[in-house]
């Protein structure tokens, strides 16, 4: 039987224990996306202060953010992802807040000098109705003229080729072989996410497969959600320009 697909919060506390194995080094990962958003940050005229990251997951940018002298508070709808960010934290020293909020509500406090959701989380609204309310809980949780970065998959060119799914990677590491994807099903403007992990060791495999839907969302759509949220300078930056591997956007909480 075909399982189901999973919400977020499931699907990410399904992923939670597995999430580091998408990396070659975590850690790299870790200490490599830091220096991209602390740098755009410093850009946005956030040198230090308090961050929020609304969509933490297991830690991968909170992580780096309070490694760089931020002060972070770190949220996400999967409850076994904010636990395993916290613990991932408390073993590297690190004093980070932590808490259970869903993107569109944001119940936390603030008000914040900057608010980062990486990772794809955008993807996971599934209509305008939940795009407007997380921006809008974007904005709330910032001081007037607060920092907003958050990257997406690049869905304009993804919409023009509807491709099957994200390549395989084989990835060595010192406990064995293991190999990650995915394979997408599309619908209009969404699709159904089937992701793998493939673990090899003594010449065996184990596969666990995870699922989930998405929504392609194009540039445009973004940056008019957050304008009616109250944002603005929003700026979009290629991985060209930023050496990320997604598009980034940025914005400003309005003073008025």
């Amino acid at each position: 039987m075909t399982p189901p697909d999973l919400p977020p919060e499931e699907f990410y506390d399904e992923l939670a224990g597995d999430y580091h194995l998408i990396f070659a080094d975590w850690d790299a990962a870790i200490a490599w996306e830091a220096r991209i958003i602390a740098g755009l940050l410093r850009e946005l005229g956030v040198a230090l202060g308090s961050v929020l990251d609304a969509s933490c997951g297991i830690g991968t940018q909170a992580i780096g953010l309070a490694q760089a002298g931020y002060r972070v508070t770190a949220t996400d709808i999967s409850p076994a992802s904010v636990e395993r960010c916290a613990r991932e934290a408390g073993t590297r020293g690190l004093d980070i807040a932590t808490a259970v909020a869903d993107l569109r509500v944001l119940d936390v406090d603030g008000p914040h000098d900057a608010v980062v959701t990486f990772d794809n989380a955008l993807a996971h609204l599934l209509d305008g109705s939940d795009l407007d309310a997380a921006c809008a809980a974007l904005r709330r949780v910032l001081r007037p003229g607060g920092a907003l970065l958050a990257s997406i998959r690049d869905y304009d060119e993804l919409l023009r080729r509807r491709p099957s799914g994200d390549p395989p990677r084989r990835i060595a590491a010192a406990d064995g072989e293991r190999i990650v994807f995915q394979v997408w099903d599309w619908q209009a403007d969404r699709y159904g996410v089937r992701h793998f992990i493939m673990r090899g060791a003594g010449g065996r495999w184990d596969v666990a497969e995870r699922r989930t839907t998405c929504r392609a969302l194009p540039r445009t759509a973004v940056t008019d959600a957050l304008r009616r949220a109250g944002f603005e300078d929003v700026v979009w930056r290629m991985p060209e320009q930023s050496g990320f591997y997604q598009p980034i956007v940025s914005a400003r909480a309005s003073s008025r």
